[in-house]
């Protein structure tokens, strides 16, 4: 079995594993750059575009999300006939024109419209970016390897509140725009310069309805493969909810100020902890055993968080806010990599398109339940902290559908 620092497989062509690993993760932190990064500045986008309503801001990230979950299921389909290099590269340039043309949006409708084309040309870099992983590694060894790229990758929500704040300290909420196409064009360009082809001539699907549908077929009609996916659907949709209204519960409740993309920092640290632990377990421990542990254990911290929330003072101390958060957050990112995982490991030979169409109902799904949370948003965090327990319910219910009942089984044997 392969380590986290066993050798690079020939098909990346002298590409480092070190540099794979990190182009990946930059590649999918396009997307929670698009979302983190103007979280500071929702308020100033508001006040700039007459948005009188605090929870309408909302949509400024839903509308983003709601691009990028459509789209996935082009990319997918059209990644399995032309490869990855190519959409993918067509993704970043929509991403980065859309990002450009936000700068000169006369109203708060023409954001939205403009902030839905982003998602639709960030869509590439979710599936095509998981269709690439699996077309180089598979069963645990792709849980390791996301586990590293998640770990990387979650340094965005670290600093990326943070670079937000810093640069409306010196101009424009506009700003924030032209930083992300900038940031895009410096990742595309290196994937350009360094990544070959990974899609196989033998897994080359032809661009018809009818071998599109039959995909979406064998894809959904997997029962583990769709489980996982429903269930990481709703757990997606509580993080979804809580970047929702991160801002005001940061700022409008705790009253953080500027210190909020601290606070958010916090967190999204012990996601990142989180997975690289999950990395050097889950090859040991399996899939199965370490995701199945870590969502019984965000069962129970959300529903001790709940009580707490419900019967203690108001609002929570902040400290035991962010303790509970934290917690729940770390389960979080053990819970994310695995399902992933666990959903796109019997689908190899159709990798792109099981990507474009799971990605889609996790997103979607995610952003609408995660919409669902935010505007339910009353001045408490209890609508948040609900959410949280409701939704890893319900993701265990899935679990157990897709496993017929029985938890911890260890079928991914290491390769």
């Amino acid at each position: 079995m392969k380590t986290p620092l066993s050798p690079t497989p020939d098909l990346l062509r002298g590409m480092g594993k070190v540099e794979f690993i990190a182009m990946m993760a930059a590649l999918m932190a396009l997307n929670a750059l698009a979302i983190d990064i103007m979280l500071p500045g929702l308020q100033e986008i508001g006040r700039s575009l007459d948005v009188t309503n605090e929870n309408h801001r909302q949509y400024v990230v839903s509308a983003y999300l709601i691009g990028f979950g459509v789209a996935q299921l082009f990319y997918g389909p059209i990644a399995d006939r032309f490869g990855r290099r190519k959409p993918m590269l067509f993704g970043l340039g929509i991403y980065v024109l859309a990002s450009v043309a936000v700068v000169f949006v006369p109203t708060f409708a023409s954001l939205l419209v403009l902030r839905f084309i982003q998602g639709i040309g960030s869509a590439a870099t979710r599936v095509i970016t998981i269709s690439i992983v699996r077309d180089v590694y598979g069963g645990r060894q792709m849980a390791e390897v996301m586990s590293l790229i998640m770990m990387v990758f979650m340094v965005v929500p670290v600093v990326a509140p943070g670079t937000g704040q810093v640069i409306m300290l010196f101009g424009h909420w506009h700003l924030i725009f032209l930083f992300i196409a900038a940031g895009a064009i410096v990742v595309g360009s290196w994937m350009y310069l360094r990544l070959p082809e990974t899609l196989a001539q033998e897994d080359i699907r032809p661009f018809t309805a009818r071998v599109i549908f039959d995909g979406f077929r064998i894809v959904l009609t997997d029962r583990v493969a769709l489980c996982y996916t429903i269930a990481s659907t709703f757990i997606f949709g509580a993080l979804f909810g809580f970047i929702n209204s991160a801002q005001q519960v940061y700022v409008g409740i705790y009253g953080l100020g500027v210190w909020f993309p601290v606070a958010f920092a916090a967190v999204a640290l012990f996601m990142a902890l989180s997975s690289f632990v999950n990395s050097r377990l889950v090859g040991r421990i399996g899939m199965r055993r370490l995701s199945h542990a870590s969502l019984l254990g965000f069962i129970a911290i959300n529903f001790v968080w709940l009580l707490a929330q419900y019967f203690g003072p108001q609002p929570m101390p902040f400290f035991l806010f962010l303790t509970f958060f934290a917690l729940a957050m770390f389960q979080f990112g053990w819970i994310g990599s695995n399902f992933n995982s666990l959903a796109m490991e019997p689908l190899g030979h159709v990798a792109g398109t099981a990507s474009s169409v799971l990605g889609f109902m996790g997103t979607v799904g995610g952003s609408l339940i995660g919409a669902a949370i935010g505007q339910a948003f009353d001045g408490t965090a209890l609508p948040m902290v609900t959410g949280y327990f409701v939704v890893s319910l319900i993701g265990l219910a899935f679990v157990l559908i897709g496993e017929r009942g029985t938890l911890f089984k260890a079928q991914n044997a290491p390769r």
